[in-house]
């Protein structure tokens, strides 16, 4: 069963998806909307994505602030996460995703891409980033 990572933010949403074996996680594109209350093409396309790759389970990025506590983005995400999980049927599990995208930035970073260039990527680095830290917890506990 493969498991689709999702990094939401106000304008994109990252994603990524496991192999079948759920060991790794690859990227797979950036949805871009016109603004942020518009997702009902996003949500059309995550199922497209979800019926493609044959995902039982999404991971949700879970923007928590640096002090453990819950904002507006917070809100926005579990909002996001019951449609999610109305218009799939799928289970939907959030994930801790803090420095998730200031990690991607620097991996971009480390890397040599240009500054301008990193934009373009960052979102679908953080839904690896954030796929593969669940992946790797799964494993861990597995063991």
């Amino acid at each position: 069963m493969r498991i689709l990572g999702l990094d939401f933010g106000s304008k994109t949403v990252g994603v990524a998806v496991s192999d079948p074996l759920g060991i790794t996680a690859q990227g797979v594109e950036i949805i871009t909307r016109k603004s942020p209350g518009k997702l009902r093409q996003t949500l059309a396309r995550i199922e497209e994505l979800c019926a493609t790759y044959e995902v039982g389970q999404i991971v949700l990025g879970f923007p928590k602030n640096m002090n453990n506590t819950e904002g507006e983005r917070c809100e926005l995400t579990l909002e996001f996460k019951e449609m999610l999980e109305r218009r799939t049927g799928l289970p939907v599990e959030l994930w801790d995703e803090r420095l998730t995208t200031v990690s991607a930035d620097r991996a971009m970073m480390d890397m040599g891409i240009r500054r301008e260039n990193r934009k373009q990527y960052v979102d679908e680095i953080a839904a690896i980033f954030i796929l593969q830290g669940y992946l790797d917890l799964k494993s861990n506990q597995m063991k």
